[in-house]
C-alpha cells in the first residue's frame, strides 16, 4: 500500500512541459524549414489533444529559449538560425537528446593509433590511465552548411579492443555502437563545458584563426558498472553552436 502511495505522490511533468519538449525536438530537427510553417494554436490543440492554456504555456517556454517568436497578426514563427547567432542549439537533459543531436548531424571518424590520454584531459576527468587508449578523430557537419560545427576527439577504453575493431567510423555516435557491440549500458554521463582558445590544428580544421574562442564539451561515459569506457572532447566555434538546458523546478 505504501508503495502505491509513493508512486502516486511522485510528481509528473506538467503537460505544457511535455508539449514544449515535443515541439522543441520538431523545431531543432528542422520540421518547420519555412519560419511561417509553425502550426497555429488551434492546430496544436487538436494535434496534441490539449487545452489552449497548455499550448500557450508551451509556446511561452520555447519563446524564452529563443526558438520561436510570437507576433500579433503574424502568429508564431520559428526563429531562423541567423536570429540565434547562426548557431546550432542543442538541448540536453538526458542521453536521448545527445542521440537526437547525432541524428541531426553527420560525422565521419578516422581511427588513429592508440595514445595516452592528454594530460589536460586526464586532469579534468580525474583519471590516471596507465595504458594507451584507442583514439578516433571526427568532423561533425550540419546539412546545408559548408563549415563544420565541431571537431571531436574520442578515446575508447583499451579493454574494449574487440569492440573497437567492429566500430563503423561513419555511424552517428561511438558510445551508441559501443553499447550495442560491447553488450553494455550507459549508466551515467558527466559533462564539462569550457571556453578555450583554438589551437593551431583545431583552428585550421574549423576555419578559424589560432587563438579564436571555441567551446569545448568534455563528456565521460560510464557503463552500468561505473567503468569509464569513453571520453569525448568536442570543439565548437562559438558562433556555430549554443547549448540550451531546460531545468524543472520542483
Amino acid at each position: 500500500m505504501s508503495g502505491q502511495k509513493s508512486k502516486a505522490s511522485k510528481k509528473k511533468k506538467p503537460r505544457y512541459l511535455e508539449l514544449a519538449d515535443e515541439l522543441r525536438v520538431e523545431v531543432l530537427r528542422g520540421d518547420y524549414s519555412d519560419p511561417g510553417d509553425f502550426p497555429t494554436e488551434s492546430v496544436l490543440c487538436k494535434k496534441f489533444d490539449v487545452s489552449r492554456f497548455t499550448v500557450r504555456e508551451a509556446l511561452r517556454k520555447l519563446t524564452s529559449e529563443g526558438l520561436i517568436a510570437r507576433k500579433r497578426g503574424s502568429g508564431t514563427i520559428v526563429q531562423p538560425a541567423t536570429a540565434r547567432a547562426g548557431a546550432l542549439h542543442q538541448p540536453l537533459s538526458n542521453v536521448g537528446e545527445i542521440l537526437q543531436y547525432a541524428h541531426d548531424t553527420t560525422i565521419s571518424f578516422e581511427k588513429l593509433p592508440p595514445q595516452e590520454i592528454p594530460v589536460k584531459i586526464a586532469e579534468q576527468t580525474g583519471i590516471t590511465p596507465q595504458r594507451k587508449w584507442f583514439v578516433f578523430h571526427g568532423t561533425r557537419l550540419k546539412p546545408g552548411r559548408k563549415r563544420p560545427i565541431a571537431m571531436t576527439v574520442a578515446w575508447i577504453n583499451p579493454d574494449l579492443a574487440d569492440v573497437v575493431d567492429k566500430i563503423d567510423i561513419d555511424a552517428a555516435t561511438l558510445f551508441g555502437q559501443i553499447e550495442e557491440l560491447g553488450d553494455l549500458t550507459t549508466g551515467r554521463v558527466t559533462q564539462d563545458i569550457q571556453a578555450i582558445a583554438a589551437t593551431e590544428n583545431f583552428a585550421a580544421d574549423l576555419g578559424l584563426d589560432e587563438g579564436d574562442p571555441i567551446l569545448r564539451i568534455l563528456r565521460c561515459y560510464f557503463d552500468q558498472n561505473d567503468r569509464l569506457f569513453e571520453i569525448s572532447a568536442s570543439y565548437h566555434p562559438g558562433e556555430r553552436f549554443a547549448y540550451s538546458m531546460h531545468i524543472e523546478v520542483d
